[in-house]
Order: C-alpha cells, then structure tokens, then sequence
C-alpha cells in the first residue's frame, strides 16, 4: 500500500480565542509553534464540519439539487448536504437526516466515499461524502417542509455522462458536487470491471478532526465554544 496519506499532527498551541461570535461559526486566532517556525498566528473559520450525499439510482443516475447560495450570487447544483449542528449527533446519523429533509428519501445501502478538508488554508471545516443506493420515497405527510432557500429547491437525477460533462465544462462549481460526481464514476467503473471499490463502512473512523466543540473537547483538542454548537434547529443550513 502506498504512503501518501495527510499526516495528522497537533503543533504547540500557545493561545487560541474566538475573536468573532456568529450564528453559523466562529473566528477563532491561535497562535503556535512548528518545528521549523515560532508564534505563528493564523485566524481561522472554527467550523463544525459536514456531511454530503452521492445518491444514485437504479440507471446509475446521480441525484443534483439545485440551490441559491448567497455569498456567490448563484444557484449551484449540488449533493443534498448539511452541517453536524446538532451536538454530539453521529455524522450517519446526519446524513440519513439530511437525505430525509433535502431529498425526501431514505436509503438502504450505505457506504463511506471520502473525507474532505474544503478550505484547510481559512477553515477547520471537514466533510464527509457517504453513497447511497436502494431508495424509498418518503410519504408526502411524513416530509420535512422546507423553508428560506431550501423552498426553492430543483432537483435532477442526471445521467452520470451528463453529470460528468458538465463537471468538466466547469457548469457545476460546488466542490462537493464535482467530488461527488468524480467518486461514483470512479465507483461504477470498479463495480463494473469487477474491482475494489475502496470504499468504507459508515462506521470508519473520519480520518480528520471533528470540528464540533463537544467532539473536540472529548478528543483533547480544543476547549468548547458555546456558538460553535448552540441553536441548531434555528441557523441557517449547509
């Protein structure tokens, strides 16, 4: 097996205060050493992480949400996703919420894709893409009702040639999605010729920090941030 793999590693934090409180996510200023570098100070989003959803279907579809994303004026296509807001909820857990909440759907295969940093440079986010196979639509009294951006929710189950296409155009520009996309052709070409999948259990350990304070602080790695996990069912959604 190869080594290229991301190093975990925990440098000497000497301070670390939130300088910024906000509804979603905080600001938090540290200041540490390296081996090769002293008293550093980085700002940093401290962000609770995600999960994401590569749903396909019997036609080896993929299912694209379209949503209207403010800090970029536009209407993305993505994976149904959403933030681990919810103290101490298992990131499963999650993400069988958010299939039910975005999609309408439940799932009964499950596997582990990937775990991603987004902007490792800026923000602590992490994210975790499961797959998901063998639907069944939810019942119209039992769905969640979807409000704010959610309300204007289009969705696609696109061919996974037309999905790919417009990866590569550059006419979807979520990273989520293109990731999403990426990982099951790679995953239908493995089932297909008849080789692993490389996938994982929904129970694999993330192979990156959990950044929701509860989780942090039973890891050691940081102290809690009463903001950082606070009012979930009221901030605004991944």
């Amino acid at each position: 097996m190869s080594d290229l793999r991301d190093e975990a590693y925990t440098p000497n934090i000497t301070a670390s205060d939130v300088v910024y409180h906000g509804a979603v996510w905080n600001i938090r200023r540290e200041t540490f050493d390296l081996p090769e570098a002293t008293g550093l100070v980085r700002d940093m989003m401290a962000h609770t992480g995600a999960v994401a959803i590569a749903c396909v279907d019997e036609q080896e579809r993929i299912l694209l949400i379209q949503q209207y994303r403010h800090p970029v004026r536009a209407r993305l296509w993505e994976v149904p996703a959403g933030l681990l807001d919810v103290p101490g909820e298992d990131p499963f857990d999650a993400a069988q919420r958010e299939l039910a909440e975005e999609a309408d759907l439940r799932a009964a295969r499950w596997e582990v894709l990937t775990d991603s940093c987004l902007t490792p440079g800026g923000s602590s986010e992490s994210i975790r893409l499961y797959l998901a196979r063998d639907f069944e639509l939810i019942a119209d009294e039992d769905r969640h009702e979807r409000s704010e951006e959610e309300a204007g929710f289009k969705f696609r189950w696109a061919s996974l040639d037309e999905a790919m296409d417009a990866v590569c155009a550059g006419e979807i520009t979520n990273s989520i999605a293109q990731l999403a996309v990426l990982q099951v052709d790679r995953i239908l070409r493995a089932e297909a010729a008849g080789e692993p999948t490389r996938t994982r259990s929904v129970d694999a350990p993330r192979r990156l920090i959990d950044g929701r304070a509860d989780a942090a602080v039973a890891a050691g790695t940081a102290e809690a941030d009463t903001a950082d996990t606070a009012g979930g069912a009221d901030r605004p959604r991944a």
